[in-house]
């Protein structure tokens, strides 16, 4: 099917959906050629016809004294609106294909987006000291046209733990209108449960559900967390396992697990256990380190609904890192949050299938596109 064609099918099936109710038609086209070039990655589509080719530029800034870096992504038929685009744990950070693809998407989108640097991530690690590294990102963004446009953050998988605790920095709560969170969670121990044990369960349900997760999750949890180990021999040895592990999740680890002291063998426990009901107790036998460091992450700690934000949240249920029930769960404890489920949306690469999923991404697209349309906050 030609772009054309796939534009004009997916609009009509909005319509016979009822999805142009209370809607704006011209809003409704470009959110379809938004989902369609989201598809293409890199590739031809309709949007990309139509629209000029984004200016990507590097950036430096500094923000009270810390030097940042990033991407700029300059839409050109000028902004109207901003948005910090998240890099996700890849060891290509900002430069990874997809993400450039995507902020490409959005800057045909006309959102100028900033996509900054976040060596951590880089370093397949994740942790709350990048939750001012994004709140500088937002001020630096809307330093650009204050208090001119809307501004916007983005951010998948576990980065969207950093991204939500960005919003409690100094300067950033005040700047940012809305949150796109796409596979976020929002209890860190029940996404721990989920990568090492496979279960989960909805919000106040007894009975547990499985599937399998992905084993890529729990791996770099332990490369997040292994330098703070007190051991440093246990620092080594769970380093080396995690780099084994991620670069082959297949690989043999015995021999290196067979050789952690007290301290690594907590961690080991951790991953080698599939009771979900020992979960909790094996947590707290973990080192001070990696429990300090889990707890400021969790966003189950946080007063949510004292936000005032605009969310916009999208999981899939075939989510084999994080369970889409942690979307709800934050759905639930956000004060103004939109929650878009779809049966198939992978994690690492989405690309869904369904014409009923595609729908459902579409009403979300459309809600952010509605979002950048807006008048910015006070």
């Amino acid at each position: 099917m030609s772009g054309r064609a796939y534009v004009l099918a997916l609009v009509m099936a909005a319509v016979l959906a009822g999805g142009t109710q209370a809607c704006s038609p011209a809003r409704l086209g470009e959110a379809v050629r938004v989902l369609a070039d989201i598809d293409a990655g890199a590739g031809p589509s309709a949007l990309k016809e139509q629209t000029p080719t984004p200016v990507r530029r590097p950036v430096r800034y500094t923000v009270d004294g810390r030097a940042r870096a990033g991407d700029l992504y300059l839409p050109g038929d000028g902004a109207l609106a901003a948005m910090v685009l998240v890099p996700g744990i890849t060891p290509e950070g900002k430069d990874d294909p997809r993400l450039v693809a995507f902020a490409g998407t959005l800057a045909r989108a006309r959102f100028e987006v900033l996509v900054p640097d976040l060596p951590k991530l880089r370093q397949l690690k994740v942790s709350p000291e990048d939750a001012r590294a994004i709140a500088d990102a937002s001020v630096y963004l809307d330093g650009r046209a204050p208090g001119g446009r809307p501004l916007g953050l983005t951010a998948i998988s576990y980065a969207v733990g950093p991204a939500v605790i960005a919003l409690f920095e100094p300067g950033a709560a005040e700047r940012i209108d809305f949150v796109l969170a796409i596979g976020g969670y929002h209890d860190i121990e029940a996404v721990l449960t989920f990568f090492t044990t496979g279960y989960y369960r909805e919000a106040g349900a007894a009975a547990w559900r499985r599937r399998t997760p992905n084993a890529y999750g729990k791996w770099v949890f332990v490369n997040s967390n292994a330098d703070r180990v007190g051991n440093a021999a246990d620092r080594a040895l769970l380093a080396a396992m995690a780099e084994r592990k991620l670069d082959d999740l297949g690989a043999d680890v015995s021999d290196l697990a067979g050789r952690l002291g007290p301290a690594g063998a907590t961690v080991h426990a951790l991953l080698a256990n599939r009771d979900p009901e020992r979960v909790p107790g094996l947590l707290a036998r973990l080192p001070p380190g990696i429990t300090g460091d889990m707890a400021a992450l969790d966003l189950k700690r946080r007063d949510l609904g004292a936000l005032k934000v605009r969310f916009v949240l999208v999981h899939g249920r075939d989510d084999p890192i994080i369970p889409e029930t942690e979307s709800e769960s934050l759905a639930a404890a956000l004060p103004r949050a939109e929650l878009f489920l779809v049966d198939s949306l992978n994690h690492v690469d989405p690309k869904p299938v369904g014409l009923s999923d595609k729908l459902v991404l579409l009403q979300a697209i459309y809600t952010l596109l509605r979002l950048r349309d807006a008048p910015p906050g006070p």
